[in-house]
């Protein structure tokens, strides 16, 4: 039995990787800020596809629960096999970068970036103190960033910044945890239907349908478990650092 925790995995993005994950036989973490009552369907749904699946409640830009949530899957679990960085916040209003605010600026960066950074520093110390006892055990950790990290938006800017920033996280830990063979990885998706970006889907529609991407749709929440899938399963073994593209073609340059 491999352990995954997965951070913001239940709703988007995250949700699709953790169907993708359960379809495969792993033991689920779910991490999201909502309540557990709030959530129980999507737990039960989960757990018909795979056993077992805890819901560790928590925001990972606050230590007190990054340090909960990694307790609750110790206590439960005993390890931690695989850790998805998932978890992220677009900014509660769009600005002009001329307008970002302080405050805007900050919440997103504690959650997408300093929480990540945080979160992954924590469980790579509970990854390495398992390899210390056994050698043969794989882990992985998996970062989902955004397009954004190079594409920018100057009406959300901390978001991109927060973006760029994963990219250099999945770097730093791929080159310090590669002697102790944890690969690390990040999954770089485009425009994914989700309710982060259903607020923006009538545009969005309107310039893929004039060939904004290659592949003329949006992606879903599954094309990025189906990727992600791969890499846990050792199938990219020896790609540490890199980054996977899940934006149908979007980011090809063209004439």
């Amino acid at each position: 039995m491999k352990y995954a925790l997965i951070t913001g995995g239940t709703r988007g993005i995250g949700l699709g990787i953790a169907r993708s994950l359960a379809n495969e036989g792993y033991a689920l973490a779910l991490n999201g800020v909502r309540k557990e009552q709030e959530v129980v369907e999507v737990i039960n749904e989960l757990k018909s596809l795979t056993s077992p699946v805890i819901y560790c409640q928590g925001n990972i830009g606050e230590e007190n629960d990054r340090h909960s949530i990694l307790e609750k899957v110790m206590n439960e679990y005993g390890q931690l096999d695989i850790l998805v960085n998932n978890a992220g916040v677009a900014p509660k209003q769009r600005q002009d970068i001329l307008d970002t605010t302080e405050d805007s600026y900050d919440h997103v960066m504690d959650i997408n970036l300093k929480g990540t950074f945080f979160l992954t520093q924590q469980a790579a110390k509970i990854m390495l103190l398992h390899k210390e006892e056994n050698d043969s055990a794989r882990k992985c950790i998996i970062n989902i960033s955004s397009v954004s990290a190079t594409f920018a938006s100057t009406n959300r800017a901390e978001y991109c910044i927060s973006k760029a920033g994963m990219s250099m996280i999945t770097s730093l830990f791929a080159t310090r945890l590669a002697k102790h063979d944890i690969p690390v990885f990040e999954i770089r998706p485009g425009l994914i239907a989700t309710d982060m970006t259903s607020g923006v889907k009538e545009k969005y529609d309107k310039l893929i349908a004039n060939g904004l991407t290659l592949q003329p749709r949006w992606g879903t929440p599954e094309d990025v478990g189906k990727a992600l899938v791969s890499l846990v399963k050792e199938q990219l073994a020896y790609s540490t650092g890199q980054v996977i593209m899940v934006d149908g073609g979007l980011s090809i340059q063209r004439l």
